[in-house]
């Protein structure tokens, strides 16, 4: 059995209209009907999904080629209502007997294959094996747990400072949210992060840090702001903008004072309708920073398109500087940040020589172990204070 699923289907919905949508969808059966034997058989379980079951097979090379043709059939751009309109599928197959005998069982463990194909970046096909039933069965666990968490107020904000290059003075601190899981100890946020964007708790945990944060950063001293991390989910949802300004309302902390950090992901997929929710942030009075710059497809065309006030230079490149012509990227970056009038932060740095890189090559701020870790909001507040009288005794 082979579990098909047009990925971003969505978007020709959104972005076409439904009769685009359908017209794309039969014109993918009838060439799926196409692909297959005699024997075989082709059905629209629902959706944008399909199955092909294929009959008599012989070897695994008889199942790599059907879904070789079924690609073929499905990424040739189709006329869709005067609309060339161009596709692409993740595709799991289950074997009978070897995957189960139950045709529930075929078509569960091929609809898990097709989720282990996305994940691994879509547009390619996966055989069911037996780990990937763990592994969601492991994923459905962590969910329920994370949502026992949220409904318990398990989840805690930790902050990390960021460090002028030029004054050695704190400049503000990223709010990053932490999960003490009563069993597993600290759960890390690649773990559970995902699991919130996926099934859309990460609106109502954005919302939580983005209230915990703003209320928190009103008891630092007034110059020193909060830069918080928002999901391209909570971007699409449409509310954001709302929710800021209930944020700030709420704690009373200025505008000027809050930092929102975004990655070229909110942009990528329509960044026209992502721009405009970027000038609404603007005008609020908050300030953006584009997060892990340079790691992802098109920041410069971004840059130009849209006024960030930061540029946060990613961990990979700061962990290259000592490489040979490793702070040539970083030195693009800074050069081209300080042309368009944004300041620059450097994460992840944990050497002494590092820091002086970074301060040599022109760079603004810099966050990173070698300052301070994250820490919960009361261990920063006093780092935040004794930081402070010590800049006032040296003055």
């Amino acid at each position: 059995m082979l579990y098909i699923d047009i990925d971003e289907f969505k978007s020709v919905n959104d972005s076409l209209g439904h009769m685009i949508g359908d017209e794309l969808l039969k014109s993918v059966a009838l060439r799926l009907g196409q692909c297959i034997g005699g024997s075989d058989f082709v059905a629209r379980l629902g959706g944008d999904e399909f199955a092909i079951i294929q009959t008599a097979v012989k070897d695994a090379a008889e199942v790599v080629d059907l879904v070789t043709r079924a690609f073929d059939a499905i990424r040739a751009p189709c006329e869709c209502l005067g609309h060339q309109v161009a596709s692409d599928a993740s595709i799991g197959i289950a074997l009978a007997p070897q995957h189960g005998i139950d045709l529930d069982q075929i078509l569960k463990n091929a609809d898990l294959a097709m989720y282990a194909a996305k994940s691994a970046g879509r547009r390619t096909w996966r055989f069911f094996e037996p780990a990937m039933d763990a592994q969601v069965k492991a994923r459905r666990v962590l969910e329920t747990d994370l949502r026992k968490a949220m409904a318990d107020q398990g989840l805690e904000v930790y902050y990390q400072p960021c460090l002028s290059l030029h004054s050695n003075t704190i400049t503000g601190c990223e709010a990053l949210v932490r999960w003490r899981h009563p069993e597993r100890g600290m759960v890390s946020p690649a773990e559970f992060i995902p699991i919130a964007e996926e099934t859309g708790l990460i609106n109502e945990l954005g919302e939580w840090v983005l209230a915990t944060a703003c209320a928190e950063a009103t008891t630092w001293p007034d110059d020193i702001s909060i830069a918080v991390n928002v999901s391209p989910v909570q971007f699409r949802s449409g509310t954001l903008a709302l929710k800021i300004v209930a944020a700030l309302a709420a704690s009373g902390l200025p505008a000027s004072r809050l930092e929102l950090e975004i990655t070229e992901a909110v942009l990528i997929r329509d960044d026209d309708a992502a721009l405009e929710i970027l000038h609404q942030l603007r005008a609020i009075g908050v300030r953006i920073a584009l997060d892990d710059f340079g790691t992802g497809y098109s920041s410069l065309s971004y840059l130009q398109r849209f006024p960030f006030d930061k540029i946060k230079i990613d961990r990979c490149f700061v962990n290259d500087l000592a490489e040979q012509g490793g702070s040539s990227i970083v030195q693009a970056v800074v050069n081209i940040a300080a042309a368009r009038h944004m300041t620059t932060t450097a994460e992840g740095v944990e050497t002494q020589r590092q820091q002086e890189m970074l301060r040599a090559l022109g760079c603004n701020e810099m966050q990173g172990y070698l300052f301070s870790p994250p820490k919960p909001a009361a261990e920063v507040q006093r780092i935040l204070l004794a930081h402070r009288a010590l800049q006032t005794a040296v003055a």
